[in-house]
């Protein structure tokens, strides 16, 4: 285990992941030819949705073996082999649950930055998720090659907008077409690649060119300085104004950089091939094992105040976390999941605390992407997949019955965009189920659900690519076509003023015909407080046993109002009188007037049209506010509050549910994706008359129930 690495690689959508990842894998010897992202052609993009988008849709994890050379440069494990367990995450915010349950399950973590933009949005976002999870970092600065590359303002980023301690480790020799290699700031050695060589495997270690001398001398100067500020060891050395061995200055920024506080910082050009070896290096030199990390803590399941820690330990009894379901086309349902204690072999049992039942475990594998490899055994420390487990989900500890431990499951954010689905054919709808149901299973953040009102089938997601994604698996994973729009509003009904109604249903076919005659009163409810309905009826003019039945055609009369068929909502209904046929009165026939009666006083009492206004709340940096707030103005919101909260502006308001469709998409292009926003349903309030007849037409032919 002290020789395991579990990181991750993270960043903003494009800051070079994928292409680091896949370099990463080339020099320790996974893959014997490098692929790009443009060629649709890397080992962790395998989805075909990835490869054709250049984008990374869900995180691969792989496992690689990294050896430190002693080439002149000072490794703290030259000479020891290590096993490195990589999983790649996603850039774009509409998969941030892909970083979120990597996250939980990780040990460190490379947060990747553009060289030329520095500190991007969704940056910010994974840096916040690795910091909710206390995972440690080193950062690496891609793109020196690319022009406007700029180190220094990068670091400088970070510092003022991550707020983090971060401190160069390398510095760049030269920027953009004249980048040459780096300076290991420790050692004060340059490392030089051969230009000719197109696989950058060619480098010389050797000293550093005279123009960049005193520049290197200034920022070992400031390292040992800000380590030596937090290291109780390392500040001995300083005050007795002894030099620092190398050595000792790696020990000390390796217990800063576990404890969370320094970030060591790299820089390189991952798609010239230059500068990842040393990143490689840094990995196994600053980032912990699995031993170097706090132990989570569990609870016991039988009392949720008994707090267990779950300590690393091949020896100890067997506790892992499912952090990861996916479907695969061959093997069927895979759980990955990361070990924390013990030992899990083939054909071993194994316990769900959440379920409290018990599995037998018949395949036990090792993921290499999209590539599987079974194995007989896995250890504490190690991230692996099981098939054919059933009940599981993401989230859900795995362990053995007799250490009963809940393992804190990771969180994930609430949907932000819905949209309506429909099958186009009844074979696709027979498919579409099963397709929807398992796509949920895999995805904390996707939704499957049927409106009560309108009968749409809905799914949510965090944005329209993570919806367009998820239609697209359905066509191509389960053969589903299907049509999409925007959902149908729930609007409502009521009425402005008191009116009077009177239903008559007489039938006469020669028999026993229907007799039911009903008068009610109509008037408006206070707003919110429902349906009020009051018999005052004095004299037996209707039967006592056939008010019932009057009050139930009430109640369907209203579910389906006089304008577009939409349920009415706040009034008071009383009934007030009506006649009956000793022979030919029934309960059907006072229903159909009682429906009668709603229909006629309903078009007296001035009936308008509600719609759904929705709480929202906006989180954004100060330099945007003002474009939200022409925004949300545009959408017909209503400005409650706007306060200053942690460097950022919060913006409170009621905006009309119609007019938000699309807006997680708007408030990210508004804002370059810095802001952020929650809505919820709040109350209904009157359509304006100007959109009354819009909304009517688009109604269409709907009529109303009866």
């Amino acid at each position: 285990m002290a020789q395991t690495r579990n990181i991750g690689i993270a960043a903003h959508i494009d800051a070079g992941k994928t292409t680091t990842t896949e370099r990463i894998l080339f020099y320790t010897g996974l893959i014997h030819r490098m692929g790009d992202v443009d060629d649709g052609n890397t080992v962790t993009d395998w989805m075909d949705q990835e490869r054709e988008r250049g984008i990374t849709i869900t995180s691969a994890a792989t496992t690689c073996y990294w050896t430190q050379k002693a080439d002149g440069v000072d490794k703290l494990f030259a000479g020891l082999g290590h096993r490195i367990n990589i999983i790649d995450t996603p850039g774009h915010v509409d998969f941030t649950a892909e970083v979120e349950r990597a996250m939980r399950v990780l040990d460190g973590a490379v947060a990747v930055f553009c060289g030329v933009a520095g500190v991007q949005p969704q940056s910010e976002t994974v840096w916040r998720q690795a910091t909710k999870y206390r995972v440690p970092r080193i950062a690496f600065v891609n793109k020196m090659d690319r022009v406007g590359a700029n180190f220094e303002n990068a670091v400088a980023e970070m510092r003022k907008k991550l707020g983090a301690y971060a401190y160069p480790v390398c510095l760049p020799i030269g920027r953009e077409d004249q980048f040459e290699g780096v300076i290991d700031v420790i050692s004060q050695k340059a490392l030089i690649y051969d230009p000719s060589d197109e696989f950058g495997v060619a480098f010389e270690v050797a000293d550093i060119p005279a123009e960049h001398r005193q520049r290197a001398a200034a920022a070992l100067v400031e390292l040992t300085e800000a380590v030596a500020n937090k290291d109780d060891e390392l500040a001995e050395y300083v005050l007795a104004d002894r030099p620092v061995p190398a050595l000792v200055l790696k020990q000390a920024i390796r217990r800063l950089t576990c404890r969370l506080e320094l970030v060591p910082v790299l820089c390189g050009s991952a798609f010239k091939k230059r500068g990842v070896q040393p990143l490689v290096d840094a990995v196994i030199d600053y980032l912990p094992s699995p031993l170097d990390v706090p132990p989570p803590s569990g609870q016991d399941p039988a009392d949720a105040d008994l707090v267990q820690e779950v300590a690393s330990d091949d020896h100890g009894s067997f506790c892992a976390l499912a952090f990861k379901l996916w479907t695969d086309p061959f093997v069927g349902k895979l759980v990955f999941f990361r070990v924390y204690r013990g030992t899990l072999r083939k054909g071993g049992v194994i316990y769900n605390p959440r379920t409290r039942k018990r599995e037998r475990v018949s395949r036990v594998m090792m993921i290499q992407a999209d590539k599987r490899i079974d194995v007989e055994t896995v250890f504490a420390g190690d991230i692996a997949a099981l098939v054919g487990l059933k009940n599981i989900t993401t989230g859900d500890t795995l362990c053995d019955e007799e250490a009963e431990v809940l393992l804190e499951p990771p969180t994930f954010p609430e949907p932000v965009i819905s949209m309506a689905v429909e099958p186009k054919t009844k074979a696709d709808r027979d498919r579409m189920g099963e397709g929807l149901q398992r796509l949920a299973e895999e995805d904390p953040t996707f939704r499957v659900f049927t409106h009560e009102e309108t009968g749409q089938l809905i799914i949510a997601g965090m944005g329209e690519l993570h919806l367009e994604i998820i239609r697209d698996r359905l066509s191509r994973e389960f053969r589903v076509e299907a049509s999409a729009g925007a959902p149908q509003i729930a609007y409502r009904e009521t009425i402005t003023r008191a009116a009077e109604g009177e239903g008559k249903f007489i039938r006469q076919s020669g028999g026993r015909g229907q007799y039911g005659h009903a008068l009610i009163t109509l008037a408006p409810n206070v707003r919110g407080q429902g349906i009020d309905i009051e018999n005052k009826i004095v004299g037996g003019t209707i039967p006592r046993e056939y008010i019932p039945a009057v009050e139930a055609g009430i109640r369907e009369a209203i579910a389906g109002g006089v304008l577009a068929g939409y349920p009415m909502v706040d009034l008071k209904i009383a009934i007030v009188d009506g006649t009956y046929h000793e022979v030919d009165s029934s309960e059907m026939a006072f229903k159909m007037a009682g429906i009668f009666a709603v229909k006629e006083a309903a078009k007296k009492a001035g009936p308008i049209l509600l719609e759904p206004i929705m709480k929202v709340e906006c989180t954004t940096p100060e330099e945007y506010q003002g474009d939200l707030l022409g925004d949300l103005n545009r959408r017909r919101g209503k400005i409650l509050s706007i306060e200053a909260k942690n460097n950022a502006t919060s913006l409170n308001a009621r905006v009309p549910l119609a007019e938000m469709f699309g807006y997680a998409t708007a408030i990210r292009s508004l804002s370059k994706g810095r802001a952020a926003y929650t809505m919820e349903p709040c109350s209904f309030e009157p359509v304006p008359a100007g959109i009354v007849a819009a909304i009517l037409d688009s109604a269409g032919p709907k009529s109303p129930r009866s």
